[in-house]
């Protein structure tokens, strides 16, 4: 499944934020984008596993452009 990831600059934590807004709470962090990227994808594989465990629903993966502001 591919969601969307958006990756931007913390200057408070002093690092890359990726966080994935069709999955609620899950977000990554890393020194550079690639590595939040990383991060992230490790983050969605768990957060899968973590609702499948509780029984949780698993949002579909939009496939459409998210807006950015």
């Amino acid at each position: 499944m591919m969601y969307k990831y958006e990756i931007y600059w913390s200057q408070e934590d002093d690092v890359f934020v990726a966080e994935v807004p069709e999955l609620p709470g899950c977000t990554a962090h890393g020194d550079t984008p690639e590595d939040a990227l990383a991060s992230a994808q490790q983050a969605i594989e768990l957060w899968i596993e973590t609702a499948k465990e509780f029984g949780d629903p698993i949002p579909q993966p939009k496939g459409r452009r998210l807006q950015f502001a």
